[in-house]
């Protein structure tokens, strides 16, 4: 065993159905998949089609071994059974305990839940277009967007020519557009998570680690950038419900803010209330009726008008 390897460290085995995603996949999968430990095992499914054209190049310059796969009949895809057949082996052999799937196809949904009951970690990397069936099926969904096509400039000639009569629309048109903002989002169930989270507990406090787990474990592709924020501390401080706090160690809760506005709310009226008092006696008991204000002990009617909203209801008795 080499010096850097660890017996805690995880194994992984990148598993790409070719038939299925692009080859511009394959660099953003080995950069998700480094997270997790070292790769052990790299491999490319496909047809003679497939691996023979557009995957060749980005098999090689990343190091995987493309597994050609012949198509002996009409409509059967024999690569995704041997792409299957090899995670199975993989992990009986103990070479691997993480699994990354390169694919959008929901035909492997099955096999994420088969390696996940043997006790393997399973991530996915597919396209936008990845069926809820095969992400749910896995402990981690990345979703990769395939970049834009860059636009033609069709006018380099008569461009040239203007920058010269002109340099200062030469800086004008090199200047970039500023990307515009994304839209921060708060949704709810991230607030309804802490409630869970926090309803057993004594503290009423959950740690930001233990509720970043909890998200990716209900939804996979579960990632604070899909709402506009760099990270799960940055998302719960625009929460008016939420009250992060971060403790001596330096280590960071998350409570509900609704206890705290709840004192403050019961304050309130407390100190409105305390201000309306009889004149006379100074009783805060004070009774309303018809719009006037009685105090019940003096039995007086108070001159001044009070808020009926801050008094109780009448007593025809003391009326």
């Amino acid at each position: 065993m080499s010096a850097y390897q660890t017996t805690s460290e995880a194994r992984v085995a990148v598993l790409v159905d070719c038939d299925n995603v692009s080859p511009d996949i394959l660099e953003h999968a080995l950069l998700v998949v480094a997270q997790f430990g070292r790769v052990v095992l790299r491999r490319g499914y496909g047809n003679h089609a497939t691996l023979g054209n557009r995957w060749q190049e980005a098999l090689v310059r990343q190091a995987f071994t493309p597994c050609l796969q012949y198509q002996y009949a009409s409509g059967k895809n024999t690569a995704d059974i041997a792409l299957a057949l090899d995670a199975l082996e993989a992990l009986f052999d103990e070479r691997a305990d993480t699994f990354c799937l390169v694919t959008s196809d929901s035909d492997f949904a099955y096999l994420c839940r088969k390696l996940r009951e043997r006790g393997a970690t399973v991530c996915i990397v597919g396209e936008a277009k990845t069926p809820d069936a095969l992400r749910n099926a896995s402990d981690q969904f990345f979703e990769w967007a395939r970049p834009a096509p860059e636009p033609l400039d069709l006018n380099v000639d008569a461009g040239k020519v203007d920058n010269k009569a002109d340099p200062a629309s030469r800086v004008e048109k090199a200047k970039p557009e500023s990307p515009k903002a994304p839209v921060k989002r708060r949704p709810r169930f991230v607030v309804d998570a802490v409630a869970l989270l926090t309803r057993d507990t004594g503290e009423g406090k959950v740690s930001l680690g233990a509720l970043g787990q909890y998200l990716k474990r209900t939804d996979p592709a579960f990632s604070p950038q899909t709402y506009g924020h760099t990270g799960l501390l940055d998302m719960l401080k625009t929460y008016d419900l939420l009250a992060p706090i971060q403790e001596l160690g330096g280590h960071w809760n998350v409570s509900l803010a609704s206890r705290a506005d709840l004192d403050v709310t019961l304050e309130a009226p407390s100190s409105e209330k305390a201000a309306e008092r009889c004149p006379q006696c100074g009783c805060d008991n004070l009774l309303e009726h018809h719009g006037v204000a009685w105090c019940p002990r003096c039995c007086k009617k108070i001159s001044r008008q009070l808020d009926p909203a801050l008094l109780p209801s009448p007593n025809p008795r003391q009326c």
